[in-house]
């Protein structure tokens, strides 16, 4: 037990890792900040636009998400930062990260966000209709106020997998949590720096998880 604490929970190494972690933890949190919110608004946008029931644009949607939903996220984020030079697009490190991901993630948002609105029964929408509500209004105070409710664990998930997906980015040199981590452990040949990073990341998403829980047991007990 003594040599794994040593291993793994050194503390004299935490301490010396500790403004390695920190730096990456900043990176990570501004990556999740841009990430999630123009995943969730862009996937949100594609289903309102699913919604309105024009059969050529929603094949062309149809084929954006399932696309990037089959397409690795690893090899997408690689080849928009080595690939986009190559046709004089230039764009820096993080905005080639946070657009592979908002590509990727966009298209989980949209697919949830379909199946909330199409899970909402007909006959709300033509009994809105019938009351003198335009289809925008009633996608508006209708469908969405209840398809919220029913896709809200699928949203709150794919949140804890954004989040999580951010350490990819340690692949083109990002200076996120996970690659600081392991800038750590080179620096002190251990592996106690990725345990923090682990537990950093435990710490950040079990909040998430535990409010996932809620929701999914108010949706039981209803």
């Amino acid at each position: 037990m003594e040599q794994f604490i040593h291993t793994f929970l050194n503390v004299e190494i935490m301490t010396a890792a500790f403004p390695f972690l920190m730096k990456g933890l900043w990176v990570t949190v501004y990556l999740s900040l841009a990430v999630v919110p123009a995943g969730v608004l862009s996937g949100l946008l594609l289903a309102v636009v699913h919604a309105a029931g024009n059969r050529p644009v929603n094949r062309v949607l149809d084929a954006y998400v399932d696309f990037f939903r089959a397409f690795p996220s690893l090899v997408l984020l690689i080849l928009i930062y080595y690939g986009l030079p190559f046709f004089r697009l230039n764009i820096d490190t993080m905005g080639s990260v946070i657009l592979a991901m908002t590509l990727n993630t966009s298209a989980y948002f949209a697919e949830i966000f379909r199946a909330g609105i199409e899970s909402v029964p007909k006959g709300q929408a033509e009994a809105a209709r019938a009351t003198g509500l335009r289809r925008g209004q009633v996608l508006r105070y209708v469908l969405l106020p209840q398809a919220t409710r029913n896709m809200m664990p699928d949203i709150v998930t794919n949140v804890v997998e954004t989040i999580k997906m951010t350490s990819l980015a340690s692949i083109v040199t990002l200076p996120e949590l996970l690659m600081m981590a392991r800038l750590a452990q080179g620096k002190t040949y251990s592996p106690t720096p990725l345990v923090m990073a682990a537990a950093i990341y435990f710490v950040i998403l079990f909040p998430l998880v535990q409010l996932l829980n809620h929701i999914e047991n108010r949706k039981r007990t209803a």
